[in-house]
């Protein structure tokens, strides 16, 4: 198994047999046939990954839409908007329609929003390329004033820390809360891409990439799903690879083909997991 294999079985394990439940709480999330969708879960979960090692974060339990993950990236950072149309027609991804806000066409003032309002992509490499030794280089998504302007999904994935050591550039993802078996894996290859893409622009080597997750759940509807991944052995220690392979050095020019996946040969079949919106 890959470290990501190992440590999705440690921590869905700890989660089902040692975490907390919200049954019989009140839960703002509900599954689409309107039945409250619980949740069992640990809080404060941390995991680290050195990609100068081969340590990429990848699940190879069931099969990861990487490209797609990526892409989403790209739309967020690069595009910096929130519309569901430029998601749709440019990438071809759908799954952020159950989140559209009053039939805007948009998830409202957040994630691409927040970035092009803020200026927050060409501040952090602004700031990396004059001060690379700083430690002031942080992007937040979680702006309050914009919740109190629209309706929407706030940030899960809503923090990154960048710091430099010895020509490598280390980055640290904070989420509020992670669905263990469905957005983690998706959010760990996106921030990893990000970071390559960051390192790429700024000149430097991509380094430790750490995430912490305040609240990791298991909805109650996945279980069982869960339980047969952690029957599943996965692929052989750190042979995949993630390459951003060009020669490019503009952040807002890389783009899907520029990536490369080598040796993901992971286990199937995908399960299918019910969305709680």
């Amino acid at each position: 198994m890959t470290k990501a294999d190992r440590m999705f079985k440690d921590l869905c394990t700890k989660i089902l047999t040692q975490g907390s439940h919200t049954l019989g709480e009140k839960v703002r999330p509900k599954y689409a046939d309107g039945t409250p969708s619980h949740t069992y879960f640990i809080n404060q979960v941390w995991e680290e990954y050195d990609l100068q090692k081969g340590e990429f974060p990848i699940l190879t339990l069931r099969p990861i839409a990487w490209k797609s993950a990526i892409k989403e990236i790209f739309w967020i950072y690069q595009d910096q908007t929130n519309s569901l149309d430029v998601l749709e027609e440019k990438y071809d991804i759908h799954w952020w329609n159950d989140w559209e806000v009053e039939a805007t066409r948009t998830i409202g003032q957040r994630y691409g929003a927040t970035v092009k309002r803020y200026d927050l992509m060409n501040k952090l490499l602004d700031g990396l390329k004059e001060q690379p030794y700083g430690r002031r280089h942080i992007i937040n998504l979680y702006q309050y004033g914009d919740f109190e302007e629209t309706g929407g999904l706030f940030p899960c994935a809503m923090e990154t820390h960048w710091n430099v050591r010895q020509g490598l550039l280390d980055m640290t993802l904070i989420q509020r809360s992670s669905d263990v078996p469905v957005a983690n894996a998706i959010n760990k290859i996106q921030y990893t891409a990000l970071q390559l893409m960051v390192a790429k622009a700024v000149g430097l080597e991509p380094g430790r990439f750490c995430h912490l997750v305040q609240n990791a759940h298991i909805y109650d509807r996945h279980i069982d799903a869960v339980q047969e991944l952690l029957l599943r052995e996965g692929q052989e220690a750190d042979q995949v690879r993630l390459i951003l392979d060009t020669d490019k050095t503009d952040f807002y020019r890389f783009d899907i083909d520029d990536f490369k996946m080598e040796g993901y040969e992971p286990d199937r079949p995908n399960l299918s997991f019910e969305l709680a919106i």
